[in-house]
C-alpha cells in the first residue's frame, strides 16, 4: 500500500511535453509511480476531471519577514506555490551584526512597505550570517519549501556600516564581501541579490546600499556565484541607464546564471528593445532570464486601503478608520469637498490607468479602455471622483480599483511572457502588503493566459509555473512530475479554477493590514507528499523545508 495515490487525473508534468491520463503513486515525500497504479493508497484523491501538474515555483517573493509569523506563507500557498524564493531585491536580514537589527528592519519597511516594528517583534534574530539565518528558518516548519539568496544590501551594509551607502568599497572590502557571498552559497544560499532601481530608498531618504555600485564589485561577486553554479538576481536601473545596466547583466552573465525583473509600458517598443539584446545575449550562449508580473498592475485602492487621491479633504479621509470613512463619504458636504479637491489636484495617476475590479467573486484584472473609472465616469455624466465615490457606497465600501502602474498594454505584455528568456512571476508575495496584492499571479496563468486567451498552451503554461523556474534556482529534485523527484504537487480543477477577490485583514504583528487573496478551483496540493492544501483550504499541514543550494 503506498501512502498516497492520485487517481484518473489529467497528468501534466512540467516538462512542456503533452498531458497524458495517469495515476501517481507516492511514498513519503517521493514520487515513485507514473501509469496505472493497481495498489491502494493510505489516502486516495480522485482527481478525474482535473489536472495534475507539479507543485508552482515563485521565485519573487519578499516572505523574509512575515515567514517568522506565518509559516503558512499565506497568500501564495493557496494558489499552488510549493516553493518561494526569499532575499530579492538585495534585501535580506542576512548577514546582520546585532547591532544593525535596526537598520535592515527600517530600510525593508521603506523598500517593501513590510511594518518595522512587525519585522523587529516577529522575527528571533538568532543569527549573524546567511547559512545561520537559513538554519533558522528551518526551526519555522513552513507549509511550503523556501529557499533564500543573500543580499547585496544586507553584506554590504555588514561589511562596510554607514559608508555602504554613499561610498565605494576598498579592495579589501571587495574580497570581503566575494568571501562572504562564497561561504553563503557553500551553506545553503541559492544565490545572491542586488538593485540598482532607483526608487529604493533607506529611512533618512538616501539609496538602499548597493545601488550605485560599481560594475567591478558585481562582477566578482558574480564570479564566486557562477563558479558554485548559483544565480545573480538583479532589480536594474533602465529608467536612467539603460545600456549601461544591459552592459553589467552582459558582464555577470559571463560568469553566472543571471536573473532580472522585467516589464513593458504602454506600446511594445520597449520589450522589444529589452528582448532583442537579450536574446542576442542567450544566443552567444549566456544564460540570461527575466520575469514579469503577468498582469497590469500597481497599488490596491479603495475605501478600505489606498486612495487614489490626496490632500484636503483625501487626507482627512485617509486617516480616518473604515468605518468613519464610510460614514464621510456617505456626508453629501463631505463627499463634495472630495470631489471638488480631486478636480483641483488631480489624482496619483492618471484616471484612465484606474480601474474597477467588479463585484463578483472574481476580480476583473483584464478591462479594456472603455472600463477605466475615467471612461465610466463619462459614460455616467460624472467626474472620476464622483464614480469612486459611488461605487463605493453602493458596495458598503468594499469596491476595489487598481492603478495601472505596469504592464499597461496587455498586448505588448503577452509579447513579453511569451519570449523564450521571460517567464511569468514577480507577485511581491510578503510586500507592499496593504498596497498591492499579485500573490495570486500563478492562477492568473493558468486561467487569463491559459484557460481564457489560449496565449500558452497547458503543457507550456504548467512548464512556465513549474520546471522553468526550477531550473533558473538550480532546484533538481522538482519541478517535474517524474518518478524519483520530491512529490509537490496540484490536483487544479481548471474549469472552476479562479482567484478570489482580494480582502483586507489585520493579522500581522501588533495588528497591521495586509491584503489576502484566495483561491477556487484547488482540489489538494501537497509538498513533500504531505497534503497542504484541501478543496482551497490550508490543512495547517507544515510539510515544507529549506532548499539549500547542492553545488
Amino acid at each position: 500500500m503506498h501512502d498516497i495515490v492520485i487517481r484518473n487525473g489529467l497528468v501534466v508534468d512540467g516538462t512542456g511535453t503533452e498531458p497524458v491520463m495517469a495515476d501517481i503513486a507516492i511514498d513519503g515525500d517521493t514520487i515513485v509511480a507514473i501509469g496505472e497504479i493497481k495498489e491502494s493508497g493510505q489516502k486516495e484523491i480522485d482527481a478525474a476531471g482535473h489536472i495534475v501538474t507539479p507543485g508552482f515555483v515563485d521565485v519573487h517573493t519578499h516572505l523574509d519577514a512575515q515567514i517568522g509569523w506565518d509559516p503558512q506563507l499565506t497568500p501564495i500557498s493557496w494558489h499552488g506555490v510549493t516553493t518561494a524564493l526569499l532575499g530579492n531585491c538585495g534585501v535580506t536580514f542576512a548577514p546582520c551584526k546585532p547591532n544593525d537589527r535596526e537598520f535592515l528592519a527600517g530600510m525593508m519597511e521603506t523598500v517593501e512597505d513590510i511594518p518595522r516594528d512587525a519585522i523587529m517583534s516577529g522575527l528571533s534574530w538568532n543569527w549573524e550570517h546567511y547559512g545561520e539565518y537559513l538554519d533558522e528558518l528551518e526551526t519555522l516548519n513552513p507549509a511550503i519549501n523556501v529557499a533564500g539568496m543573500i543580499g547585496h544590501c544586507a553584506l554590504r551594509y555588514y561589511v562596510m556600516g554607514e559608508r555602504s551607502v554613499d561610498e565605494q568599497p576598498t579592495e579589501e572590502e571587495k574580497k570581503e564581501m566575494a568571501e562572504i557571498v562564497r561561504k553563503a552559497v557553500a551553506d545553503g544560499a541559492v544565490g545572491f541579490s542586488t538593485s540598482r532601481f532607483l526608487g529604493h530608498y533607506i529611512p533618512d531618504g538616501r539609496h538602499v546600499p548597493g545601488t550605485h555600485a560599481e560594475h567591478d564589485e558585481l562582477e566578482a561577486i558574480a564570479q564566486v556565484v557562477g563558479e558554485q553554479g548559483a544565480l545573480m538576481q538583479n532589480v536594474t536601473n533602465f529608467g536612467s541607464d539603460f545600456e549601461g545596466e544591459m552592459e553589467l547583466i552582459r558582464k555577470e552573465a559571463g560568469k553566472a546564471r543571471v536573473l532580472f525583473s522585467h516589464g513593458t509600458g504602454r506600446s511594445s517598443s520597449y520589450g522589444n528593445k529589452v528582448e532583442k539584446l537579450i536574446m542576442e545575449m542567450r544566443d552567444n550562449g549566456l544564460d540570461v532570464n527575466a520575469i514579469a508580473i503577468p498582469r497590469s498592475s500597481g497599488f490596491v485602492t479603495g475605501l478600505q486601503a489606498y486612495l487614489p487621491w490626496r490632500g484636503g479633504a483625501w487626507s482627512e479621509l485617509f486617516d480616518m478608520n473604515f468605518d468613519a470613512r464610510l460614514a464621510a463619504i456617505r456626508d453629501p458636504e463631505f463627499a463634495a469637498r472630495l470631489v471638488e479637491q480631486a478636480k483641483e489636484k488631480g489624482p496619483l495617476i492618471s484616471e484612465d490607468m484606474i480601474y474597477y475590479l467588479g463585484d463578483g467573486d472574481r476580480p476583473n484584472y483584464v478591462g479594456g479602455p472603455e472600463e477605466s473609472l475615467q471612461a465610466v465616469s463619462a459614460a455616467n455624466g460624472e467626474h472620476p471622483a464622483e464614480t469612486f465615490i459611488r461605487i463605493s457606497i453602493e458596495t458598503e465600501g468594499k469596491a476595489l480599483f487598481t492603478l495601472r502602474f505596469f504592464n499597461q498594454n496587455i498586448d505588448a505584455l503577452a509579447e513579453a511572457i511569451s519570449s523564450e528568456f521571460c517567464i511569468p512571476s514577480l507577485g511581491d508575495a510578503g510586500a507592499h502588503v496593504s498596497q498591492i496584492m499579485d500573490s495570486g499571479w500563478a492562477t492568473f496563468v493558468m486561467t487569463h493566459w491559459h484557460r481564457d486567451t489560449g496565449l500558452f498552451s497547458l503543457p507550456e503554461a504548467v512548464r512556465r509555473l513549474t520546471s522553468a523556474p526550477a531550473r533558473i534556482i538550480g532546484l533538481k529534485d522538482r519541478g517535474t512530475l517524474e518518478q524519483g523527484k520530491k512529490a509537490d504537487i496540484n490536483v487544479i480543477q481548471l474549469e472552476s479554477l479562479s482567484e478570489r477577490m482580494p480582502e483586507i485583514v489585520h493579522d500581522f504583528p501588533g495588528g497591521a493590514p495586509r491584503f489576502i487573496q484566495k483561491a477556487k478551483g484547488y482540489r489538494a496540493t501537497l509538498c513533500n507528499g504531505q497534503v497542504i492544501l484541501e478543496n482551497d483550504e490550508l490543512t495547517g499541514a507544515s510539510a515544507g523545508t529549506v532548499l539549500r543550494h547542492a553545488g
